[in-house]
């Protein structure tokens, strides 16, 4: 289908990617944490790991679409006395409302939930802030 024969503008385009993109990288995030990061994973039967799994990413990307930026401009100070080291801490709250929202989600302790959020902010800052 040809973008300039449809309804939507350039910028709605963009826009749809950009949600496609952070739906991609939520799942991509949370399944390379339940395997890479000792102390997360997913306890649901084997036939419903990957539905959990699709779910809580969509709904972890959706979340960093849609949620996130609104976090980021109230706490645009923060960042900016901590060098940039308080995005880190948003990621990390983004992914533990995800640990909340879906108890089949296991994040035990403070450093699996750290090292899933600095996986997260990678994979978004490298394959989203390059587009």
């Amino acid at each position: 289908m040809n973008a300039k024969h449809s309804s939507l503008s350039p910028t709605s385009w963009t826009r749809m990617r950009k949600i496609f993109y952070h739906l991609i990288l939520g799942i991509l995030a949370l399944y390379l944490a339940t395997i890479l990061v000792p102390g997360v994973s997913i306890e649901s039967p084997s036939e419903q790991f990957l539905k959990t799994l699709i779910l809580a990413g969509l709904v972890l990307g959706l979340i960093n679409f849609f949620l996130k930026p609104i976090v980021k401009l109230i706490t645009f100070p923060l960042r900016i006395l901590t060098l940039g080291f308080f995005s880190l801490i948003i990621n990390m709250l983004m992914v533990w409302l995800i640990d909340i929202l879906f108890p089949q989600l296991v994040i035990l302790g403070f450093w699996p939930l750290f090292w899933t959020g600095l996986l997260s902010s990678g994979l978004n800052f490298v394959l989203i802030k390059k587009k």
